[in-house]
């Protein structure tokens, strides 16, 4: 029957409860347990009573008045079967990460000391040209920008529509957000706003060149925080050793500013994630990469069919029916 009806109807995929089939024979069951109808009482013989039957045949119901409400039942029992349809694939959700970029915004971030191809640049610019290249990889992750620099602010938050990152991204300066760097504050803002996610995938990645040096809040407190809320930080230490680039491209010494490496280093040990050291836009391209390998999207599954209750379709003939035999059973009344 059931490929019977796959031929019939394209898509069918069954009857979730098959077992109400078995109520099809409950009207012949009753009609047999019922007590027979009571004979009818004698006729009164009357003249002429020949010329009305045809009258009477007239107005009786037709032979085969027990199809209709046959029928009826018949759709009664597949509605209460419940058939269902295969319908359009869809792919099923992914679990996305919730990822926060907290960028360095400080004053030491316009220093030159940095290449990008052939070209000088500054350590803004180079950070920039590595996370649009990250970004680029997060396809089906929230992604959201926080910049930090004597405070840090929330320039995008959480979203799928990684060009608007991008775009914030793209408009920052350094000086921006102060000349100073509030480590601290930048993470318990990133707490903050993670705290209101999912728990499971939340991530903050936390690019600096510098120290402490503004802010309410301890970087190692705000680690605490992130670790009891479930946030994983990996920090990056991003600048050269020492010195810089000449106007005509002369590396010279001198001019390189300090990094706290052991406090990011303690913030990523402390809530699961990694510390790195990058000292050039090679070397942050790669840690990048380890990034993608450390937090990998996920694989989206094969598309699955869902199944479609079609059960209103034969419950609505079987009441269509219905009053469709209804004039026809007062008329043979």
């Amino acid at each position: 029957m059931h490929a019977w009806l796959e031929t019939l109807w394209p898509g069918f995929a069954g009857f979730a409860w098959p077992w109400a089939w078995a109520l099809l024979p409950l009207p012949l069951l009753v009609r047999w347990l019922l007590p027979p109808r009571q004979p009818a009482s004698p006729a009164l013989r009357l003249p002429h009573g020949a010329a009305l039957v045809p009258v009477l045949a007239a107005r009786a119901a037709p032979r085969l008045g027990w199809l209709l409400p046959a029928l009826a039942w018949l759709l009664l029992c597949a509605a209460a079967a419940r058939p269902q349809q295969l319908g359009e694939a869809q792919a099923p959700p992914r679990q996305a990460r919730q990822m926060l970029l907290a960028v360095d915004l400080s004053g030491s971030m316009a220093e030159t000391d940095m290449r990008l191809g052939l070209d000088v640049v500054d350590r803004l610019t180079a950070a920039k040209a590595g996370i649009a290249d990250f970004l680029d990889r997060r396809a089906g992750d929230r992604v959201g920008l926080l910049v930090f620099g004597q405070r840090a602010y929330m320039l995008a938050p959480l979203t799928l529509d990684r060009e608007t990152v991008r775009q914030q991204l793209r408009d920052t300066t350094a000086g921006l957000a102060g000349r100073e760097t509030a480590l601290g504050d930048a993470i318990g803002l990133a707490v903050k706003r993670l705290r209101e996610q999912p728990p499971g995938q939340r991530v903050l990645v936390l690019l600096t060149d510098g120290v402490n040096t503004a802010g309410v809040l301890e970087p190692l407190k705000a680690a605490e925080l992130a670790r009891e809320e479930g946030v994983r930080v990996h920090t990056i230490a991003f600048g050269s050793a020492g010195g810089g680039f000449s106007l005509f491209g002369v590396p010279v010494q001198g001019g390189g500013a300090e990094i706290d490496e052991d406090t990011l280093a303690r913030v990523a040990a402390m809530t699961g994630g990694r510390f790195f050291r990058a000292r050039d836009a090679q070397e942050l391209a790669g840690i990048y990469a380890e990034l993608d390998r450390l937090e990998p999207v996920d694989v989206a599954a094969a598309p699955a069919r869902p199944r479609l209750e079609r059960y209103p379709w034969p419950l609505a003939a079987a009441l269509l029916l219905a009053l469709l035999g209804w004039p026809l059973h007062r008329r043979g009344a």
